[in-house]
């Protein structure tokens, strides 16, 4: 059986795919935006609200053309356009792909031309994700309750509550900065990038709180990630050799 994971009919059903999930995103767009309008809202305010959303998405979606730049070298182009397109997740899917890879034996610097593995990297990617879709709408409200009544008896807990959270979502990942950190300088590149990008929510927090930049709220997140992914692109062909 001949196997390519650039075949036609991989574009075709990822495309068909994606092509959905942008009209659906339209859909409920445009009808958010006149709900807006019929309830009387300042249509500058949801205009404002629509560009800074966009705006707020282009670090996201940079990362995400880089993760399926990365991905497409070892399983071709459909797969990982879809997947990221959808889920958008690069640090679940290039890990889920990389640790099957392994487990399997099959260099990540070959593209796969064996359709059994390309299969079962296919199903540890949507497998490994699934449970989220069990999970959402069983505990979601239960855990929103929880959380509204913590926050309406005391607001300063309910907020240490949500960040400590968000905090330990991102300390489930710190594992892929320090993976390498015995490898020499190169392994240190991560925890550099990580660093970096600190410092610069840190220089637009200040510049929010002490010098009155409201504007830049809407747009720190983003500045952040776009002036890591800068100099991680910097600094790692200077450190790496």
């Amino acid at each position: 059986m001949n196997f390519h994971p650039n075949g036609t009919l991989l574009f075709v059903l990822a495309g068909a795919v994606i092509v959905f999930v942008i009209a659906q995103s339209m859909f409920f767009l445009i009808r958010a935006f006149r709900r807006g309008k019929e309830l009387g809202m300042d249509m500058g305010q949801l205009r404002k609200t629509v560009l800074s959303t966009a705006v707020f998405t282009i670090a996201p979606a940079v990362s995400i053309l880089l993760g399926v730049i990365t991905l497409s070298k070892f399983l071709g182009l459909p797969l990982p356009w879809l997947r990221l397109s959808v889920i958008g997740a690069i640090t679940y899917e290039l890990p889920a792909a990389t640790s099957t890879a392994n487990a399997l034996g099959i260099s990540l610097s070959e593209t796969v031309t064996d359709p059994a593995v390309y299969t079962a990297i296919a199903w540890v990617m949507t497998l490994g994700i699934f449970p989220g879709l069990i999970w959402v709408p069983l505990f979601i409200r239960k855990i929103q309750g929880g959380l509204m009544k913590i926050k309406n008896k005391d607001g300063k807990w309910g907020d240490i509550l949500m960040t400590a959270m968000f905090l330990g979502m991102i300390s489930a990942f710190l594992g892929m900065v320090f993976a390498d950190i015995r490898a020499g300088l190169r392994g240190w590149i991560p925890i550099f990038v990580l660093l970096f990008s600190a410092l610069l929510m840190g220089i637009c927090g200040i510049l929010i709180k002490k010098c009155g930049v409201k504007w830049l709220e809407n747009y720190a997140l983003p500045v952040s990630m776009l002036g890591a992914m800068v100099f991680a692109a910097v600094i790692t062909p200077v450190i790496g050799g």
